[in-house]
């Protein structure tokens, strides 16, 4: 979210460092402490403790990167600071997705982001309360300015604000979600009165509390969505059991999709191909290569198909596919590739695997 929570940043770091403070932030001053480069563009953080993310929801969540900014400044600085928000500017990426079965029966799911500029961060949350997750998110969209990185103790605590975002991850239980562009600008804001969150904060939402892509869809309807950066999107959902859908919004109602693989236009009937550009092949490829093999890759065949369909930079115009995932849901564990450096696996486990 652009400039989300740069309003704070002097004001939460001079209080941080007073000993009344900083008696009350450990859990957040060690998650701080564990921020560590892995790739170019790539980073870790580490989070166990309370995450906020609870009592977020039992003051009825946020409907606006605004609300939202305002509650992340609260819960980081222990509310000792009330910050102005602000909202993010309008922002396009295109993105790829595709879940399969490998020979071995396990379900494995795929994603590329792609963006014009990004930072990742992955976010390794142990949480008090929900799943443990792994999940990524864009640094840019925090508007800290031009070639900011997570480096330096000030700069990594501001890292934190990633607690309450997400642009895709898997959880413990093997429940995998990642966002994508829908196609056009429709916006979603629904206004029923339920708790509210906009498009990334609700990914964090649906990692931490659903095992099934059942329980995310129940989740979903009891939520207000709300887009954020002024565009359609949808998400793909896949499960350990392999139940794969695209969930979609039109006129501020859920639609959902039974699909194994999705980019950036719509699925459902009725938006079917809005969004989708001439001589895009990555849909089309993807399903090939699902349909050639009736949707049984291994993970080295998935990792090659998600390269097929990664983007190359376009020099002053596009960095091309900034991340990409490769998720196991049966055994649960995640390998992250950064910038299209697909000989540099990054390989994570669940700590809590053991405990399922």
């Amino acid at each position: 979210m652009k400039k989300i929570v740069k309003t704070f940043l002097w004001s939460v770091l001079m209080l941080l460092f007073g000993a009344s403070a900083r008696a009350q932030v450990d859990p957040l001053e060690q998650g701080a402490m564990s921020v560590r480069k892995l790739d170019d563009g790539l980073y870790y953080l580490e989070y166990k403790g309370d995450d906020g993310f609870a009592d977020l929801m039992e003051n009825g969540g946020g409907r606006s990167a605004t609300e939202l900014s305002e509650y992340v400044t609260r819960f980081l600085s222990k509310g000792f600071y009330n910050p102005k928000g602000g909202n993010p500017a309008p922002a396009k990426y295109g993105c790829s997705a595709m879940t399969v079965h490998t020979p071995e029966g396990n379900v494995m799911m795929g994603r590329n982001f792609d963006f014009t500029s990004a930072t990742g961060i992955v976010l390794h949350t142990i949480p008090d309360q929900g799943y443990e997750t792994y999940t990524t998110f864009n640094l840019d969209f925090f508007g800290f300015g031009d070639g900011w990185v997570p480096e330096g103790f000030k700069n990594q605590y501001l890292a934190l604000s990633t607690l309450f975002f997400a642009l895709d991850g898997i959880n413990e239980k093997g429940l995998a979600v990642a966002d994508l562009m829908a196609g056009d600008t429709a916006q979603t804001h629904q206004d029923s009165g339920m708790p509210a969150l906009t498009t990334t904060s609700a990914i964090c939402y649906l990692l931490k509390n659903a095992a099934t892509v059942d329980e995310a869809l129940e989740l979903l309807r009891g939520i207000d969505m709300n887009s954020d950066i002024g565009a359609a999107h949808h998400y793909a959902i896949s499960d350990a059991t392999g139940r794969s859908v695209v969930v979609e919004y039109v006129d501020n109602q859920m639609e959902v999709v039974e699909s194994a693989a999705v980019a950036n236009h719509y699925l459902c009937a009725s938006k079917l191909n809005v969004g989708l550009i001439e001589g895009d092949r990555r849909y089309e490829f993807l399903c090939s290569q699902f349909d050639a093999t009736g949707g049984v890759l291994d993970k080295q065949q998935l990792t090659q198909a998600m390269a097929s369909v990664s983007l190359p930079p376009m020099e002053g115009r596009h960095m091309g596919t900034a991340w990409t995932l490769v998720m196991d849901l049966t055994s649960p564990a995640v390998t992250y590739y950064s910038r299209r450096h697909f000989d540099k696996p990054l390989y994570f486990e669940f700590v809590r695997k053991g405990e399922r």
